[in-house]
């Protein structure tokens, strides 16, 4: 069958899976069904999951925005990579809602042809292939170069009631993956950061290490290198560890990457409401599943309360340094495959947050361990 027939085919296909998340069954398609490819894989994936607040968040505006529409809908995707007509690398309208990300997303015309993908940063990398479609998406919305631009020119220990917060969205496993290629992470001045991890230099594209459609990460793949570490299960991932060095300096190197990365954050959490307390002057809570994030903590009591964690309580106290260091901790929060996708990359964010924080606020790094690039 040549390239264009298949193509047609699986678009004709994507076509009646869009219409099956909508809950609406063509009559044809119901006297004879057709055989359809890793559909059940798809189906079970989160690309498939309709109900997902990703998919029905802009149900009741009608329509999924400019900004939103790239990666929230079939129609958004397709506009930005010009499948459908249009001028590629931008979205030129709206996306209707109730679609999900089928097959004709991904499978099409113009996405055979893409081999590069460019970061919020502006940094673009070159010959990644097939990755480039994943990427696209799971990159992020933020970046070093775009944290700078909104605190260009102010005092980094002055309160700027103008400044927000800069989340830099979900699941930015491309811009983890790519480091300082992609600047992803907020990277300090003087320092150097780490670029493309290449994992074992044979699993090196995204379908190597996760079910190309349900998108399942393969453990049974790690586990047979991964032998040390009693892989036996996906959650059992986060016990693998490729260094002695002891990073988060609490004096255990037999726990996983993961697991050195958790500490970090902690850490580093801490110094954040430290700063925010002694320096700000205003409390700061966290909560990982309210937007945007970062709350006043009214009772002081360290935690986001469900009173606390609501928009009008967003917290509105930043300086540019204490923007850095939570952006850095969100950037590692929203990535939980960062310790597979690029470990070291992260806790150098980590490590030159908590040190830039250390100078202001009570916080030891003295045990610290800043990986080398």
């Amino acid at each position: 069958m040549s390239l264009l027939l298949e193509l047609r085919r699986i678009a004709a296909v994507a076509g009646l899976l869009a219409l099956a998340a909508l809950g609406v069954t063509p009559a044809f398609a119901q006297s004879a069904p057709l055989e359809i490819p890793f559909v059940t894989e798809w189906a079970g994936s989160p690309h498939a999951r309709a109900s997902a607040e990703a998919f029905i968040h802009w149900n009741e505006e009608g329509e999924i925005p400019l900004a939103c529409a790239k990666c929230h809908s079939t129609p958004g995707f397709r506009d930005f990579v010009g499948a459908d007509g249009s001028e590629p690398g931008v979205v030129n309208r709206p996306a209707p809602t109730g679609t999900v990300i089928a097959c004709v997303a991904c499978h099409n015309d113009a996405t055979i042809m893409m081999s590069s993908v460019t970061f919020p940063s502006g940094l673009t990398v070159e010959n990644v292939g097939d990755d480039s479609r994943c990427m696209t998406c799971h990159q992020g919305r933020e970046s070093t170069v775009s944290v700078n631009e909104k605190i260009a020119g102010m005092a980094d220990d002055e309160v700027q009631p103008k400044l927000g917060f800069v989340n830099v969205h979900y699941r930015a496993a491309g811009a983890t993956r790519f480091g300082t290629q992609a600047k992803g992470g907020y990277e300090y001045d003087g320092q150097t950061y780490k670029g493309y991890y290449g994992h074992n230099g044979i699993q090196q594209r995204c379908a190597d290490c996760h079910e190309q459609h349900a998108l399942k990460v393969r453990f049974e793949l790690c586990a047979t290198c991964h032998v040390e570490a009693g892989i036996k299960s996906r959650a059992e991932l986060s016990k693998i560890r490729m260094t002695p060095v002891d990073f988060d300096g609490d004096g255990n190197v037999e726990e996983g990457m993961a697991e050195e990365i958790a500490t970090l954050q902690e850490a580093l959490l801490k110094a954040i409401q430290s700063y925010a307390t002694e320096v700000a002057k205003t409390p700061i809570a966290y909560d990982s599943h309210n937007h945007p994030y970062f709350f006043a903590d009214t009772n002081a009591d360290g935690k986001a309360d469900r009173s606390e964690a609501i928009f009008p309580n967003r917290y509105q106290s930043w300086t540019p340094r204490l923007l850095r260091a939570a952006y850095n901790y969100q950037f590692a929060a929203k990535d939980p495959g960062a310790y597979a996708h690029n470990g070291q990359y992260v806790i150098q964010l980590l490590v030159d947050s908590l040190q830039d924080l250390s100078g202001k606020a009570m916080v030891d790094t003295s045990k610290l361990i800043r990986p080398e690039s």
